[in-house]
């Protein structure tokens, strides 16, 4: 197993404090603030071990402040009900003595019922896409030395995004991506745990969808950007590591804040899961006139 996926269950696998309360850390890799997608996967993690049998069905989240990355979060659980379908349960997260994220989330019991999804887009499979190496190998020596760090680490995530200018391109286009995202090694055979790492994946890329609108990117140093709210719905069974499709689009950006909206296919085309996240879309002001 790769250092990095084994540093991402590491990072999931709280420490249990005290009955509904746990402990969390941040990798050290020098981020100035803790990636949300971490806050998302771990308060998920916490609220799951208080649930028995019923898998997350979905889950709301307000971040409040940036992350430390240099101190522990701790996650505390309210078990606000347990119906005999659906389990409800309140996380709040905390640094500080103070609450930096707090999310529901709802699980259910197994039930059979109407089935039908939307099609998955017409899309080529990974296998035809360039690799992180190859985006790597193909970039110009004209770019920045943080931009290149970011593809040369490695990630426990793999991204194959179907067209690359949304990275780094200039031109103003339609507010939609599409990448092909899965676990670089295999994870065990534990469905709370692939929706957990579905879960930290699920904020990668999501608010960038924004900026394509503006022929803009997330490594622009004038641009400051922060997930506001996170939703998330599981839809049906699937494995983080094998190939999901992660289909994005931005219908709004207004009052610098941009919403975005994803949908997450298996490659037989299976929707497991839909994401919606509005974000602040910000031009620094040491970089305004």
């Amino acid at each position: 197993m790769s250092s990095a996926v084994r540093t991402l269950l590491a990072t999931l696998d709280l420490e249990p404090l005290e009955m509904n309360l746990f402990r969390g850390e941040s990798p050290q890799v020098g981020w100035q603030r803790v990636y949300g997608g971490q806050v998302i996967g771990q308060a998920l993690v916490a609220a799951t071990r208080t649930v028995d049998g019923r898998q997350a069905h979905s889950l709301h989240g307000y971040f409040m402040r940036p992350g430390d990355p240099s101190v522990p979060i701790v996650y505390e659980v309210d078990r606000y009900r347990n119906g005999s379908s659906f389990s409800t349960r309140r996380v709040v997260a905390i640094q500080h003595g103070r609450p930096i994220f707090t999310m529901a989330a709802s699980f259910h019991r197994p039930e059979t019922g109407f089935d039908h999804q939307s099609a998955m887009p017409d899309v080529p499979p990974p296998e035809e896409l360039p690799t992180e190496e190859d985006i790597i190998a193909s970039l110009p020596d004209s770019v920045p030395g943080h931009i290149r760090r970011y593809f040369e680490r490695e990630r426990p995530i793999e991204l194959r995004p179907v067209a690359r200018r949304n990275y780094l391109g200039r031109e103003k286009a339609k507010p939609v991506q599409h990448v092909w995202i899965r676990a670089t090694e295999t994870i065990p055979d534990d469905m709370s745990l692939h929706q957990c790492v579905l879960a930290y994946a699920s904020d990668i890329t999501l608010l960038d969808t924004a900026l394509i609108a503006h022929g803009r990117s997330a490594f622009d140093p004038d641009l400051m950007l922060a997930s506001l709210d996170h939703a998330l719905w599981f839809h049906r069974p699937f494995r983080a590591d094998e190939w999901l499709l992660y289909s994005q689009d931005s219908p709004s950006a207004f009052g610098a804040r941009g919403f975005t909206r994803g949908s997450v296919f298996t490659r037989e085309g299976l929707l497991v899961a839909s994401v919606a996240q509005e974000g602040v879309i910000r031009i620094r002001r040491s970089h305004t006139g």
